[in-house]
């Protein structure tokens, strides 16, 4: 079961940000090994946003679509992703946004098992590098998009 965190500081507002991370069909367009991104529900429901989506995630021949049910919580400035369809066995990852000198402060914790226990065996060995790099896309992206905070 791959586990893995990463917490950085990004120069940007933490409404940007927020906004960033929601914005999920703008993905493959900076996220590694993310092909394609879809959209299916977006409601609003008193302090929370929430978001049916798609991800199709991979590397030429080898690619997989699993659908995600996304909760913004606008009280506690908090994303939870939960795995509801495709390859995977369970997914629950968490974005928290905190307000910080100079930028936002995020951590990301992710924890899936993929169906698959010989692929699920090769994530582990390098999911946080992964998960850096995913990170690092966020990054660049929001220091792209906002300039200053």
């Amino acid at each position: 079961m791959p586990k893995a965190s990463v917490k950085r500081l990004i120069a940007c507002s933490k409404g940007q940000l927020i906004d960033l991370v929601l914005d999920i069909e703008k993905y493959p367009l900076f996220v590694p090994f993310c092909i394609d991104a879809h959209v299916y529900e977006k409601n609003e429901q008193g302090d929370l946003i929430l978001i049916i989506a798609d991800l199709t995630i991979g590397k030429g021949p080898l690619k997989d679509t699993y659908k995600s049910d996304i909760q913004y919580n606008k009280k506690s400035n908090s994303i939870k992703v939960t795995n509801i369809g495709g390859p995977l066995k369970y997914l629950e990852n968490t974005w928290n946004f905190n307000d910080y000198e100079g930028g936002t402060e995020i951590f990301f914790d992710i924890d899936f098992e993929i169906e698959n226990k010989f692929l699920n065996i090769i994530m582990t060995k390098s999911f946080q590098f992964c998960l850096d790099k995913i990170a690092d896309a966020f990054q660049k992206r929001a220091s792209k998009l906002f300039n200053d905070v």
